[in-house]
């Protein structure tokens, strides 16, 4: 999504960073993510998009998946990025880190039920015949 990224981001190269420096949890979910091993969509992770670097992104389905930690409890800036993600079409995901730990399978169900109602709402219903 070129063009929509705060420059001092990819001058910077803060998303390179974020990526050699993922969490715990952020390798474990993407190992789940990557290779379109999920419903057959591409995962980016690390995504820069506006002010934000994302942790995952679904550009073709707009989904953003977001792994935090306890220093992100009742975040007021989260809640700030999550309704400007909203505003650009995204539906924001969130998980914490011992949820992506403990149960993996949860969190990609969850993932792949998003992904599911997203590709359904995209293909549109075959008209209805007139009474």
């Amino acid at each position: 999504m070129k063009g929509q990224t705060n420059r001092s981001i990819i001058h910077n190269h803060v998303q390179r960073k974020l990526r050699n420096n993922m969490t715990d949890a952020e390798i474990h979910l993407w190992q789940r993510l990557r290779g379109r091993q999920l419903a057959g969509c591409k995962f980016r992770r690390q995504h820069p998009f506006l002010n934000y670097v994302l942790d995952f992104v679904c550009l073709e389905m707009r989904l953003v998946v977001e792994v935090d930690g306890g220093q992100h409890l009742d975040d007021e800036g989260d809640k700030e990025r999550d309704k400007c993600l909203q505003e650009a079409g995204f539906l924001v995901l969130r998980f914490w880190n011992n949820e992506v730990l403990r149960d993996i399978d949860t969190v990609a169900a969850v993932i792949w039920s998003a992904l599911q109602r997203d590709s359904q709402m995209a293909t549109p219903s075959p008209p209805q015949p007139s009474p």
